[in-house]
């Protein structure tokens, strides 16, 4: 097979999301990245922590750094319990929680269909949203997990400005 065939043989690979909704938009994390899609839970706030902290939770003998979507995305905080997706970022060895406001199904499509950023996009996007593909219902937004780990937020100064005030 030529170079130019297992290129076209990658391009058209596919790949399963697991689909999740926060605001009005749907985003999608690669479903082998995703540990446990865990229902609506409380969670443990942690106080003078940034907004996007949205707290700790346990899972399995240990406790989680649970990221606020809602909060990252720069919309308004919502009341009461939200599902967590419990996410591991293999190549640091971090597991955390990220809390949306509801979970979707797999989602399967074509890895060439995934579009690059606008070049408009503002720099939150730019630095948490890996493209977009065009589906029937809309906008799916991929987000990469690697790129929503709290070290890496923190780091980064993403939301230095934003804090509950605890």
């Amino acid at each position: 097979m030529s170079l130019a065939g297992i290129a076209q043989e990658s391009a058209d690979e596919m790949d399963s999301l697991c689909s999740f909704q926060t605001g009005d938009e749907w985003f999608g994390i690669d479903t082998r990245k995703i540990r446990e899609v865990l229902g609506e839970l409380e969670v443990q706030r942690v106080p003078m922590a940034p907004a996007f902290i949205a707290g700790v939770i346990p899972n399995r003998g240990d406790v989680l750094t649970t990221l606020n979507f809602r909060a990252l995305l720069g919309l308004p905080e919502r009341e009461g319990q939200h599902p967590v997706l419990v996410l591991e970022d293999e190549e640091q060895g971090e597991r955390f929680g990220l809390m949306v406001d509801a979970v979707g199904g797999v989602v399967t499509v074509r890895g060439r269909m995934l579009e690059q950023n606008p070049s408009t996009l503002a720099y939150r996007g730019k630095a948490l949203f890996d493209g977009v593909y065009k589906m029937p219902m809309g906008l799916l937004i991929r987000i990469e997990p690697s790129k929503l780990r709290p070290m890496r937020l923190a780091e980064i100064g993403l939301l230095r400005s934003s804090s509950r005030g605890e």
